[in-house]
């Protein structure tokens, strides 16, 4: 009976649904937008980081829609979760982004020092990070998706 008071609860809670939706969309859209671009289906992409749009910033960003509209822009949750917003889509962009060009890079002067040899280390993941525009369209996507699940 508890788990059921609990479960009923947390899908009652606007802000929460608001940012697991907002990433969920996002990482369905990532995987139809890698269909589309590469002609085949990459299941992995419903889990993986990097690409269009941007989830981190899909989440975080219908995070504090969703509170905003709910708590209030006046309120302390809502700036905890724009100060988490704010921070997540910097890091996408910045951070995570460069260390995705440098994996391509050292991923590249592997494969020429060791051509036609083998080498038994595993390829570093190059798609980690994210360009300014997929940080964008993630966080348009969170709001709209905060917007729409708390009317």
């Amino acid at each position: 009976m508890l788990f059921l008071m609990i479960n009923n609860s947390l899908f009652e809670n606007r802000v929460l649904v608001a940012a697991f939706l907002a990433w969920a969309i996002a990482q369905v859209t990532k995987t139809i937008y890698d269909l589309f671009k590469q002609r085949k289906l990459v299941v992995g992409r419903l889990v993986s980081s990097g690409g269009m749009p941007s989830s981190h910033s899909s989440l975080v960003t219908g995070l504090a829609t969703a509170t905003g509209r709910v708590a209030g822009v006046g309120s302390v949750a809502f700036a905890v979760a724009v100060v988490l917003a704010s921070i997540v889509m910097y890091d996408a962009a910045g951070v995570r982004r460069a260390v995705s060009i440098q994996a391509r890079i050292l991923n590249q002067m592997i494969d020429e020092a060791f051509q036609g040899k083998p080498f038994a280390e595993k390829r570093l993941r190059e798609l980690i990070g994210h360009t300014p525009i997929q940080v964008f369209a993630g966080g348009l996507l969170g709001i709209v998706v905060g917007l729409l699940v708390t009317m």
